[in-house]
C-alpha cells in the first residue's frame, strides 16, 4: 500500500521509509506539511498517511483538519507522529481529524500494528464502497427487470399461441420455437437478477462479473 510520510527530519524520514518498505509498503516522502498537502491532491493519492506533528508549513493537526474538510472519494486514514504524550494534545490531534497517533520515540512493533490497523480499515472501507456501488447497480437492474416482465409475458404468451396454431412441418415452426425458447431464457434471467441476495463474482476475461446463478441462490 502507498503510505505518505510527512516528516521534516531527513534521517527520521528515511528510517521510517526503510521500515515501511521492509513491510512491503510503498512510502511516498514529503519534507514538510505543504509538500504533503500537494501530494494528497494528486490522483490517486495515498490513502494512509503518517504525519509529523511539528513541521514547517502545515503542521500535522492542521493538515489533518484540511484533509478532512475536503470531499474525498477514497477512504483516508491519518496517523499523527508526535513527541507530545499529554492527553490534551492527543485529544487535540484526534479532534483535528487524525485516526490514530504514535508517540516518539516509537517502537517498531507498535508502529507495525498501528499501520496494519490503518490498512485493514482502508481495505474494509474500499470493500464497503464497492459493495454499495454494486448494490445500487443491482437495484437498478432489478427495477428494469420488473418493468420488463409484463411485456415479456405478453410476447411469450402470443408466441406460444402462434406456435400452437402452426403446423409442425411449417418452415417457420422451428424459428418460432427458437424464439419461444429465447424468450423463456430471458424470463429466467430476469427472475435470477431480481432474486440476487448476495455478492458472488466469477472471472471474465481479465476482470470479474457478477455470477448471477450463484448470487441468486437462496442462502
Amino acid at each position: 500500500m502507498q503510505i505518505l510520510i510527512a516528516e521534516d527530519d531527513i534521517t527520521s524520514r528515511q528510517i521510517l521509509a526503510g521500515i515501511l518498505k521492509k513491510w512491503g509498503h510503498d512510502p511516498i516522502l514529503a519534507e514538510d506539511g505543504n509538500a504533503a498537502w500537494d501530494i494528497m491532491q494528486t490522483s490517486p493519492a495515498p490513502q494512509l498517511a503518517i504525519l509529523d506533528w511539528e513541521m514547517p508549513g502545515l503542521k500535522g493537526p492542521d493538515l489533518c483538519q484540511n484533509l478532512r474538510g475536503q470531499d474525498r472519494k477514497d477512504p483516508l486514514y491519518l496517523i499523527l507522529l508526535t513527541a507530545r504524550r499529554d492527553t490534551e494534545n492527543i485529544v487535540r490531534g484526534l479532534e483535528a481529524g487524525a485516526d490514530d497517533y504514535i508517540a516518539k520515540p516509537y517502537n517498531n512493533a507498535e508502529l507495525q500494528a498501528r499501520v496494519q490497523v490503518g490498512c485493514r480499515m482502508i481495505t474494509l472501507q474500499n470493500q464497503m464502497r464497492e459493495r454499495e456501488k454494486l448494490q445500487g447497480v443491482l437495484e437498478m437492474a432489478g427495477a428494469v427487470c420488473h418493468e420488463l416482465n409484463q411485456p415479456l409475458q405478453v410476447v411469450s404468451g402470443l408466441s406460444e399461441i402462434l406456435l400452437m396454431d402452426m403446423d409442425i412441418n411449417d418452415p417457420k415452426h422451428a424459428l418460432l420455437k427458437r424464439l419461444c425458447d429465447q424468450i423463456s431464457r430471458i424470463g429466467d434471467l430476469t427472475r435470477k437478477i431480481m432474486g440476487i441476495t448476495s455478492y458472488q463474482s466469477k472471472p471474465y476475461l481479465k476482470s470479474k462479473i457478477v455470477d448471477i446463478n450463484q448470487a441468486s441462490r437462496p442462502e
